[in-house]
């Protein structure tokens, strides 16, 4: 399919000022461009579109950028905006009928899967992207949170469904996607970050957080499990930490209560448990560090300075939450931080 939707690009690309008239009609020619105000078809200058130029590459015929909103694409991307499109698979039927070629066989359509279940979980996160360039890393960027490489279990999803509830309508939003798995890696639900449309911070909707699939005893994971592994609630608590004990690996449970619950490795001989300064944090963190040494692990506390770690990242930097949590390591593993901390 991703291959089909370059060749269609290519042909678009071919006849760009034909694409521009017929869906933004209220545009006009100048020189090697076509300018409208945006992909609504509004009149203006603000989103220009390349019409002359290679397939390929910079300079390439179809290419679109407004200035405006910074959003840029090719003419697949701008059809989808310009029509509302949400589906690769209607944007390319609809750039096929406007190029009068002939629908795809289709394939057989896969099995349907429960809403909210650990297939529907994988089918979901797979559907999205790796988070590099995209609004997801603008928004972890954003919190602070800069060290960003190695991170499988994150993808984006530019459109992702929300609906407030089970009467509400359904709406689009960009959303980050975490991949909650179990100790053999399988998948088996996803946590759903919703965006703003720049990436800022959260969507502006009731409840931007939520989680599908199978979650007790599992967890969204960063690293693979040794002897030595942190664990906490949310995933930018956990990666905030991961900012400054890049080499450990570490494991977001997303909640209090499944916190208590997670199941660990058999490697693991010592556990830091980095917990939230309220009461449900407080709780689940001193339950798992008593479940932790009755199962002959170390158990240690990380404790922040304001509500989460994530809050310390952003109000004192990462050299100082470096030395704030090195006091509260055990001596064997301060070589995990960066030097000259502490």
């Amino acid at each position: 399919m991703r291959e089909d939707a370059a060749a269609i690009a290519r042909r678009l690309a071919r006849d760009a000022e034909a694409v521009c008239r017929h869906y933004l009609s209220n545009g006009r020619r100048e020189g090697r461009w076509w300018t409208v105000g945006d992909v609504a078809n509004t009149p203006g200058r603000s989103l220009f579109v390349r019409l002359h130029g290679p397939e390929a590459g910079r300079g390439a015929a179809g290419k679109w950028t407004d200035a405006a909103t910074g959003e840029h694409g090719d003419l697949l991307d701008l059809i989808a905006r310009a029509r509302g499109l949400d589906s690769l698979r209607d944007v390319m039927d609809e750039a096929r009928r406007f190029l009068s070629l002939p629908a795809p066989q289709r394939p057989l359509p896969r099995a349907p899967v429960a809403a909210g279940s650990p297939d529907a979980a994988h089918r979901l996160f797979h559907a999205g992207q790796p988070i590099k360039g995209t609004l997801a890393e603008t928004y972890l960027r954003a919190r602070g949170i800069t060290y960003l490489d190695d991170l499988p279990a994150l993808r984006f999803h530019p459109r992702c469904y929300y609906r407030a509830d089970e009467n509400a309508p359904v709406e689009t939003w960009p959303a980050m996607l975490a991949a909650v798995t179990d100790l053999d890696g399988t998948i088996t639900g996803v946590h759903r970050t919703w965006l703003a449309r720049d990436g800022s911070g959260k969507a502006p909707v009731a409840t931007p957080r939520r989680a599908m699939g199978r979650l007790l005893g599992n967890g969204v994971r960063f690293g693979a499990a040794q002897d030595v592994v942190a664990v906490g609630e949310g995933i930018e608590t956990i990666l905030a930490l991961r900012c400054v004990m890049p080499a450990l690996p570490m494991i977001a449970t997303l909640s209090a209560s499944h916190l208590t619950a997670l199941v660990l490795p058999h490697c693991v001989r010592r556990l830091y448990v980095a917990r939230d300064s309220d009461h449900a944090g407080a709780r689940a963190a001193a339950t798992l560090t008593e479940c932790a040494g009755r199962a002959g692990i170390e158990p240690v506390a990380l404790s922040p300075r304001s509500d989460d770690f994530n809050d310390d990242l952003l109000q004192i930097g990462p050299a100082e939450l470096a030395a704030w949590v090195r006091v509260q390591m055990a001596p064997a593993d301060t070589a995990l931080l960066p030097a000259g901390t502490g």
